[in-house]
């Protein structure tokens, strides 16, 4: 083989090569810039909009003088104390909602009869607004952080269910009665299947779930609390601090996101694998 063909399929196969696939960073980088550039100039918009007068400064702050309020917030104890008790609140509501929602979701999801006595009820449930419940739960549990995790457990509680039900439907029934016909116990249909193929839609509904524990923690602090970051919202609105407002709105938006990236992580990892390992 001459030395020229060897050169030309060399070549050929570089051609063929797909290029390498780009990693988890890279792919949340590319997808960030367009959205950060509609920021970009929806913030210069907005500063303009105020700058030039159009706009009242004290009810509509500049984004910069939001961004020197947090900037000073973050140097303040009771900042970090509310920020840790609102925290504290979703996380635990989401834990408490999105287990309840689990378990109860796998039970309607492979039980006929479960499904047909609760399902039901649960959709009247759902179309009930939660918001209204959070002054009953305060009545309940009192003033203190329990009533305000059962509100956001409570907001957080249907999106995984629903998920969870829909998931376990759409499982493959040829697979299952296949597993079925070579011996495979319930729990081991469910653990080798069941659960794997329903993954993708479960963690799709624990990443709505967990922004919605946050707003359901907020809310329930509106309605009466001591400690939190509604607390400081409420607080700085009475005052007419509008930018202080802001500022603590805007790290609520920080944090929700770092709570939503986490999730949206561990779906990288396993939801679209159906499987941790």
């Amino acid at each position: 083989m001459s030395e020229s063909t060897v050169s030309k399929t060399q070549l050929d196969d570089e051609n063929d090569q797909e290029p390498p696939e780009d990693g988890p960073l890279t792919k949340v980088a590319k997808a960030a810039v367009a959205p950060l550039l509609v920021l970009a100039l929806l913030l210069a918009v907005w500063e303009t909009t105020v700058r030039v007068g159009i706009a009242n400064p004290v009810i509509i702050p500049p984004p910069t003088e939001i961004a020197l309020r947090l900037f000073e917030l973050l140097g303040q104890g009771f900042f970090w104390e509310a920020t840790g008790v609102t925290l504290v609140e979703t996380i635990a509501g989401f834990f408490i909602g999105s287990f309840s929602a689990w378990v109860l979701g796998t039970w309607v999801g492979l039980v006929d009869l479960t499904r047909k006595a609760l399902y039901p009820l649960l959709v009247a449930f759902q179309i009930t607004p939660r918001v209204a419940l959070a002054p009953v739960f305060l009545t309940w549990f009192g003033f203190g952080i329990t009533s305000k995790i059962v509100m956001a457990a409570t907001i957080c509680f249907f999106p995984v269910f629903i998920n969870v039900v829909v998931g376990l439907e759409t499982v493959d029934r040829d697979a299952r009665t296949l597993l079925r016909s070579l011996g495979a116990t319930k729990l081991q249909t469910y653990r080798m299947l069941s659960l794997p193929s329903a993954l993708p839609l479960i963690f799709a509904g624990l990443k709505t779930a967990m922004t919605m524990a946050l707003i359901g923690a907020i809310v329930a602090e509106f309605v009466g609390a001591s400690k939190g970051m509604g607390v400081l919202i409420s607080t700085f609105n009475f005052q007419l601090n509008v930018a202080s407002a802001f500022a603590v709105i805007t790290a609520l938006m920080l944090a929700g996101l770092v709570l939503y990236g986490i999730v949206a992580l561990l779906d990288h990892k396993c939801g679209s694998s159906g499987s941790c390992g």
